[in-house]
């Protein structure tokens, strides 16, 4: 009997298995989701945001028998307007008639197709807005101008040129056009 309870002994023993080193593994999962965004005058600035100040359009001190007045767009970022969108996205930029389009005349013989109006009568100064230093290309209303889709900074230089006209009277005159920048993949 002996030899039974010790060969039961040895095989139950033999049966059994201690874990030497063992592992688990798993996994974690990580994620971002990325929208499109556009940098302006290097500020990041969320879709649909409205008012962003662009700069400003300065023609300075004229007298009422100015015959042409030429001026540079002066944004916060220098000058013109720095653009930088996401790569891979399309972004144009366009601008507005302004808020006087089409009104007053000129006696220079070249009269703008926007106006600044006088700011208590009904006296315009008309203006043309220019992508060159030189005036030759110009900036149609409502019309976009559409820049890289790599990603890269871009600067929209905008120019202008304000035209004199007989009858002017003294004051300040001004206008306010708007600028839209779109962007999509």
């Amino acid at each position: 009997m002996k030899k039974i309870v010790t060969g039961f002994a040895i095989l139950a023993f033999a049966g059994v298995n201690s874990p030497a080193n063992a592992s688990i593994t798993g996994n974690i999962n990580a994620t971002i989701t990325l929208t499109t965004a556009c940098r302006i005058n290097n500020t990041v600035v969320p879709d649909a945001t409205t008012n962003v100040e662009f700069g400003t359009l300065n023609f300075g001190t004229q007298n009422t028998y100015f015959t042409q007045a030429t001026a540079e767009l002066l944004g916060t970022a220098g000058n013109g307007i720095a653009i930088q969108c996401s790569n891979g996205t399309a972004p144009s930029i366009s601008f507005s008639g302004g808020n006087s389009a089409g009104s007053g005349s000129s006696n220079t013989g070249t009269t703008g197709t926007r106006s600044m109006k006088h700011t208590t009568q009904a006296s315009y100064v008309t203006y043309n807005l220019y992508s060159d230093a030189g005036g030759t290309t110009p900036i149609v209303a409502n019309t976009p101008i559409v820049l890289a889709t790599d990603g890269s900074a871009q600067n929209v230089a905008v120019y202008g040129t304000a035209y004199g006209a007989a009858g002017l009277i003294t004051g300040t005159y001004n206008d306010v056009v708007v600028v839209t920048i779109t962007f999509g993949a």
